[in-house]
This record gives structure tokens, sequence and C-alpha cells, in this order.
């Protein structure tokens, strides 16, 4: 049998550059997919499609009470999504991927609020909620003095906290003055833990959150964007560009919008829901975050979502007395999944350090989403407990 000869340089060139074309020609087939295929929508929920500049619809009215809607990135990069009151976030789904579906499920109260359409920059579309008879029945709840120790305690425990930023922003802000890159690397990692602490809260707080912590991602011209500033355009200097050049304005105006957060936080009405829903709704966007990136220059996201772990805990057992009361199993399923979360947590561990999130392969990170979404669905489950829903 005869000995097969070997292609040419110039078949085999031609041959890549035919399978290149191939792929491309797929890769486009995709976006084309992603910016026209409107969002599969199942009965009964509200469909969104976001593309780089907009939403469609942009003005939407729904009634009070549980609404789900599906949103469809139709860009070519990840989006978030958010509902809007004021400066306040009610509701977001981050980390919605080019060209998939996202579902947002979140109880709502009659009003007018905001809605994001893809880039922070692009102009808002408008979410109109209706009374009905049911919101109206709704607004009696249970005796607020069941809450007054509750509130407290997470007031001072916020209070802490902030006070614990301002501290470490200042520090971040010396050592970068200093020129001191590594010592200005363990300031920035101490300053994220108090303040993915506090994100059940201070996350949303949209106007401080937008400026000290908003992702490259998210904003038209990415690194190069002038509203990149705070925590990650901090980071991206220090680890990205391996270096302190440039970073003292942005560290100043950090520190300085920390110590606004904790004046804000004084004044803050905390209500009773807000214990267990923002826990809730703070395990769903670490459950979508963890399958990218919050950290994408240093990869201390491990050491981010044990923060939030942290802060999600706090909030949501402070009122675990009175869910145990009323229904045992909803406060034991929360204990349970809180506990899978932190045992996931550890589990990544190699000598007993958090390696860098760029270490942890696509499994991983879905485990990792999944147990945070477990911790959502159950904390979920405590305002209705008693009687808050």
């Amino acid at each position: 049998m005869a000995t097969p000869k070997p292609l040419s340089r110039r078949t085999t060139a031609l041959a890549l550059a035919g399978a290149g074309l191939l792929a491309a020609a797929g890769l486009g087939a995709f976006w084309f997919a992603a910016r026209t295929n409107p969002p599969e929508v199942v009965e009964g929920e509200i469909a969104v499609t976001v593309t780089d500049t907009v939403c469609e619809p942009a003005e939407l009215t729904v009634p009070a009470g549980r609404t789900t809607f599906r949103i469809h990135n139709a860009s070519d990069r990840p989006l978030e999504w958010e509902i809007l009151d004021g400066v306040m976030v009610v509701a977001e789904r981050e980390n919605i991927a080019p060209g998939l579906n996202s579902t947002l499920a979140e109880r709502l109260k009659p009003g007018v609020y905001d809605i994001t359409c893809g880039l922070l920059s692009n102009p808002r579309g408008k979410l109109t909620v209706l009374a009905t008879a049911e919101s109206e029945a709704a607004k009696a709840a249970p005796e607020l003095r069941y809450f007054i120790g509750p509130l407290s305690e997470y007031r001072v425990y916020l209070s802490r906290r902030a006070s614990e930023l301002v501290a470490a922003t200042a520090t971040l802000s010396e050592k970068i003055a200093a020129g001191d890159l590594e010592g200005a690397r363990a300031a920035w990692a101490a300053a994220r833990q108090p303040w993915r602490q506090m994100a059940p809260v201070s996350a949303r707080i949209g106007d401080l959150a937008n400026s000290m912590d908003p992702l490259a991602d998210y904003l038209a011209e990415r690194e190069e964007d002038p509203a990149f500033t705070g925590f990650h355009r901090i980071e991206y200097g220090l680890w990205g560009q391996n270096s302190t050049e440039g970073l003292a304005p942005v560290a100043e105006k950090l520190a300085a919008d920390a110590a606004a957060l904790k004046d804000r936080l004084k004044t803050l009405d905390v209500a009773p829901a807000d214990l267990a829903g923002n826990a809730a709704d703070l395990a769903s966007r670490v459950a979508d975050q963890a399958t990218g990136s919050q950290a994408p220059y240093s990869h201390l996201d491990l050491a981010e979502f044990s923060a939030d772990l942290d802060g999600i805990s706090k909030s949501a057992l402070l009122v675990d007395p009175l869910v145990r009361e009323a229904d045992p199993a909803a406060s034991e399923a929360l204990v349970q999944a809180l506990d899978a979360a932190r045992a996931t947590l550890d589990g990544f561990k190699v000598e007993g350090a958090m390696p860098a999130y760029d270490q942890v392969d696509e499994a991983g990170r879905q485990r990792l989403s999944e147990a945070f979404a477990a911790v959502a669905t159950a904390a979920a489950a405590y305002n209705p407990a008693i009687g808050l829903e």
C-alpha cells in the first residue's frame, strides 16, 4: 500500500483558512441569532430584550405582586438588567451572557421605577407597577415591635462595617500615594471585605455603587471609559498594569465615597422585610457573578464571595428566631443552604488558602453558583413565613 504524501504548506494553509472562515461564519450566525431571536417566554413571564443601546420594550406596565421577567441579551457583551427606585436598586440580574436569556422574579410594590438598558451610560426605561386589591390588602404586616431588636443589631453591624471601609480605603489611598504596590494590593483586598459584607444594602444604593464599584464590562469604552472609577479601576491599575501610577485621585475619590456611604447609612430606612429580602437578592446576584468574575484583574473572587456569604448570613439570620417559630422547615432549609455554601467555598482551599479564581474550572464555578442559588431560594422563603409578603 502506498504511503500517503504529506500535505503541502499551501494546502495546509488553505485548509486552516477554510476552517477559520467556517468558525467565523458560525460565530457570525450566532450573533445574528442573538440579536434577532426574541426570548422564549413561558406563559406569565414578561419578555425584555436588551441591545447595546436600548431595552425593547423601553416601557412596561405590570400589576403589583410577583412578576417574572425573561431578559434576552441581544448584544455582544455580558450585560446586567436592573429595576431602580430612584438611586436604590430594587432587583437586578447580572452577568447575562451574550445571546442568552436570564429570568428575574421579584415581588413589586405599586409605583414607577427606572430600568437599566444595557450599558450604564444608556438612557433608562420605565416600569410602572399598578396597585391591585391583593397588594392593598397585603399592606398589613406583623407588629414592628418584633423587629426592633433585629433592626437595631443590623444597624450596628452596618455602622461597624462602614467604619472599617472608611479606614481601609484611607489606608489604600495612603499606600497608593506612597507608590507601595504590594501594600496597596493588600489594602485593596482588605477594603473589599467590609464592602462586600455590606452588599445586601450598599449594592442597592445605586449612585454610590456605580461610583465605587462599576465593572468595565458594563461601560461603553471598558477600561478607557471615564466612568471606570472606584475599586475596579484601582484593581486594574494594581494588577492589570502592575502600577500605582495615576491611581491617587481615584483612591481619594473612593475614600470620599466610603465616607459618604457611612453617612448615608445613618439615615437609610431598613425595613423588616429587607433583612431576609436583601439577603436573598444578594445571594441571587452572587449566583450570577460566580459564573463570571467580579475581581477580573486580581482574581480574588473567592475571598469576596466568602465576605458576601458573611453579609447574607448576618442579614437573614437576624429574623431566624421568628421564622423558626413560624416555619421550622424554612429555617432549617436556610441554615443547611448556608452551611453548604460555606462548605463549597472551603472546598476550594489549597493548604488553607483560597486559590485565584482563574484557577477554578467551569464545573467548580457552577457548583458555587448553584450553592448561592440554593441560599437565595431558602432566604426568599423567610418573609412569607412571617407574614411580610
